[in-house]
């Protein structure tokens, strides 16, 4: 097989992008960060946290994932998961490009504060603008994941603080899902998931002691069949 020269055929851009959501004020909100090179397309907008693949320092794609993360947000992301990969010539002025997109979830308690560099939005919101790029399809992709996994995982533990009650999670699901679910119904599923623990611990819930839980692994993608949506 002969030998493939760096200049014998052209190199398209190849990046990672990364859409990091969480639940703040009982909405679910993605990361933004201010693109601040004026060499760069769309200088001073807000986009998803984004970056370039290094060859010399990141071993796989993940690890670029990773090190955007850490790098563009200042967080490190219990959950990271491969979304998709978008390509094409028109995606980005410089040229033909691609990017390997992840998303992240991350907890409000260790979800880092907004600055003049990052914020969170409402996805809602976000939804009724164009992000740079093709950051706004990227972003419905990943909450159409998000949403899809809630409905027969549990996913959404991972928004979770450590220990949580079952109406919390419940309501957190609910939030996710966009609609009120049956009670009795959804605690049993979510035995059935056999991804949470008692803690021993209780906390007052409408006058009443309500047992806390947390996730029993770092594992709580237990799947059942999509029985979780509302009716």
């Amino acid at each position: 097989m002969s030998n493939i020269s760096p200049t014998s055929h052209p190199t398209p851009i190849l990046t990672v992008d990364v859409v990091l959501l969480t639940l703040l004020d009982r909405r679910l909100q993605v990361g933004l960060v201010r693109r601040d090179n004026p060499q760069e397309p769309f200088f001073d907008a807000w986009a998803l946290p984004g970056g370039f693949v290094r060859p010399q320092v990141d071993h796989d794609a993940q690890r670029t994932a990773t090190r955007v993360l850490q790098e563009k947000a200042g967080v490190q992301s219990p959950y990271l998961e491969q979304l998709a990969t978008f390509t094409g010539a028109a995606r980005d002025p410089r040229g033909w490009s691609a990017s390997i997109v992840y998303y992240a979830l991350v907890a409000p308690h260790i979800a880092p504060e907004g600055n003049d560099k990052f914020q969170w939005e409402p996805v809602n919101e976000v939804g009724k603008r164009t992000l740079p790029f093709d950051h706004s399809a990227i972003l419905r992709a990943a909450v159409e994941r998000v949403q899809s996994k809630t409905s027969y995982s549990a996913l959404p533990i991972h928004l979770m603080p450590p220990e949580f009650t079952i109406s919390e999670l419940r309501g957190v699901y609910e939030q996710l899902l966009g609609g009120p679910l049956e009670p009795r119904g959804f605690i049993r599923r979510i035995q059935e998931m056999n991804a949470l623990e008692e803690t021993g611990r209780t906390k007052t819930e409408g006058h009443r002691p309500a047992r806390l839980y947390r996730a029993r692994r770092d594992d709580v993608l237990a799947t059942l069949e999509p029985s979780l949506l509302p009716k």
